[in-house]
């Protein structure tokens, strides 16, 4: 059916203006300062959007949704995820396609696929993990570009001996994407310096989850950014560093730009409200805290913040990776015996070091669910709280991820052609977070009990309401695969 946006104050990442939107055919195209009803379709359904603010649909740049990680899978499947996504304000999510080192490329997009197209409510489309590259990966890689529309690869500079590859691959891989035109995203650590201070940890006794930080300290991460930069400028392919957790790392990208390297910054959501008092609370509630890089200091939060601000951060994602509180991350409490190797569903992504019964920290599935929580956090603790504006947090929450990975201009504006992913927003609405609002399957809320300021009120896709006031409305199924064409070419 048609749609009628009309008296809301439309924001994009360069626009803020009053104006109405009409769509039709699931694309926007009339944008006017006043659009009679009475002149459309008699089907047309019209929003009323007055003291309302029209946002173009968010989009998540990093997720996981079907996740097979250290001996056990992620607690939502596409149904739950994509349900809170959109109940949220996210319209399209970026899923990493997780394979392990002994799957084919190929294999794992087509399983991936599947999965989310069988039950995915919102657009989709993937990044392909590339966590083996001999003659076959390299051929079916290739394949996955010019046949699948994949326009992006996921490296691991971390989880020794479960993900990471080796220098000589990683090199050959960027020169590979840097002719595809292919950008390749980077979880940027020191795999063997965290697989030796894990084991230290452990070796003294320290394995409760507050040791989780110490064992992947801010140098680490920086390290990582600047091996995975400075190959990156040496093969003049672009990158794009994942889930940035520290001021440290933030000057080792910066420092790689001003060297001319091609490199873009991704924050998100627990980096910049959450930090790592968290994972110190007693009674292993810490468990519920632990990812990878791990939750920083509030300085570090501070610097985050003044780099979304300043667009050194291009983007704003959530690195959703639920695991259940009640059983997977109890995983941590009684670990497996000294030896044992269980990654991606077929590792110790820690690093195998020994357990003992009071358990292992290094066993806990690392990850923080929040894929409906985003938008709501990005507005109360950086709109409200005055650390960046409304054009910013619809840049760096949909626009830039859009134009990063070849989906602008038909995601991440409202504009005449775009598809019709709107959201309605009530920046008025105060309430908390907490689970029972939370249509994620995860058995906690990372955020419970912390003031909202803001409400989705209206969430459409392509032209179609599917969400209202927090809950999903969109019926079965919905979401398309978005094949997207290579973008990313060296200067």
């Amino acid at each position: 059916m048609p749609l009628l946006i009309r008296g809301g104050r439309i924001i994009t990442a360069t626009r803020d203006e009053r104006a109405d939107v009409y769509a039709a055919d699931e694309t926007i195209s009339r944008i006017e300062p006043s659009i009679s009803a009475t002149s459309l379709p008699s089907d047309t359904v019209v929003v009323d959007a007055t003291n309302r603010l029209v946002f173009p649909g968010f989009i998540d740049p990093h997720v996981h949704i079907h996740l097979p990680f250290m001996g056990t899978n992620a607690a939502d499947d596409h149904d739950t995820a994509t349900q809170a996504a959109l109940a949220g304000g996210t319209t399209t999510v970026i899923e990493m396609i997780c394979p392990g080192p002994q799957d084919e490329p190929l294999s794992a997009f087509e399983s991936w696929r599947q999965l989310a197209a069988a039950k995915a409510h919102c657009d989709f489309t993937f990044h392909q993990a590339v966590v083996r590259f001999d003659a076959l990966a390299r051929e079916q890689l290739r394949g996955l570009v010019q046949s699948r529309g994949v326009a992006s690869f996921k490296v691991f500079l971390a989880y020794k001996g479960a993900l990471d590859i080796s220098d000589s691959d990683l090199l050959a891989l960027l020169e590979m994407s840097r002719d595809l035109g292919v950008i390749v995203t980077a979880h940027c650590e020191n795999a063997d310096a965290v697989a030796h201070l894990q084991a230290a940890m452990i070796a003294a006794g320290n394995k409760s989850p507050k040791f989780h930080e110490p064992s992947r300290p801010v140098w680490v991460e920086a390290d990582g950014v600047n091996h995975f930069a400075t190959f990156a400028g040496l093969t003049r392919a672009h990158g794009y560093i994942v889930h940035t957790s520290c001021d440290a790392a933030l000057q080792q990208a910066a420092l790689a730009r001003g060297r001319g390297v091609s490199l873009w910054v991704e924050a998100v959501i627990p980096h910049l409200v959450l930090d790592a008092s968290h994972v110190e609370r007693p009674d292993f509630e810490g468990a519920k805290f632990v990812m990878s890089p791990p939750l920083r200091t509030k300085a570090d939060q501070d610097a985050l913040w003044r780099a979304v601000a300043s667009r050194e951060v291009s983007t704003i994602g959530t690195d959703h990776a639920p695991f259940h509180f009640g059983s997977q991350k109890q995983l941590g409490r009684c670990a497996e015996p000294a030896g044992s190797n269980a990654v991606a569903g077929r590792t110790n992504a820690g690093g195998g070091a020994a357990a003992g019964a009071t358990g292992d920290f290094t066993k806990i599935p690392n990850g923080i669910g929040s894929i409906q929580e985003r938008v709501d956090l990005v507005h109360t603790f950086g709109v409200v709280a005055g650390r960046i504006n409304y054009q910013t947090m619809v840049d760096a929450c949909s626009t830039q991820a859009a134009r990063i990975f070849g989906m602008y201009p038909r995601k991440g504006d409202i504009a005449i052609g775009s598809d019709a992913d709107l959201v309605v927003y009530d920046p008025n609405a105060v309430s908390r977070f907490c689970k029972a609002d939370s249509l994620s399957a995860l058995d906690y809320c990372a955020y419970e009990g912390m003031e909202r300021v803001g409400r989705c009120e209206t969430v459409t896709l392509r032209g179609r309401i599917v969400a209202r006031n927090g809950k999903y409305i969109g019926g079965v199924g919905g979401g398309r695969y978005l094949p997207r064409t290579p973008s990313h070419f060296a200067q």
